[in-house]
């Protein structure tokens, strides 16, 4: 496994953390942004939620990764 396999895989498990929707899936299950405000923030489920929030508001980010990891493919094979 090299460094680009990894790095792929980090941005694999961001778009999947990005897609998750608050109303359908993390407020039925305790993990919505009113919950964050409660839980204790260095707790590990505070780093989650705080985790999950953050590539939220990074998906422009997430896009052009993508972008450039798809370029990256299609040039390399």
């Amino acid at each position: 496994m090299g460094l680009w396999t990894l790095l792929e895989g980090c941005l694999l498990i961001a778009n999947a953390l990005a897609i998750l929707n608050e109303d359908r899936f993390l407020a039925p299950r305790g993990w919505s942004f009113q919950e964050y405000s409660g839980v204790k923030r260095n707790s590990i489920k505070g780093q989650i939620i705080g985790l999950i929030y953050a590539t939220q508001y990074l998906r422009v980010l997430l896009i052009m990764f993508n972008s450039l990891c798809i370029v990256v493919k299609l040039v390399s094979g």
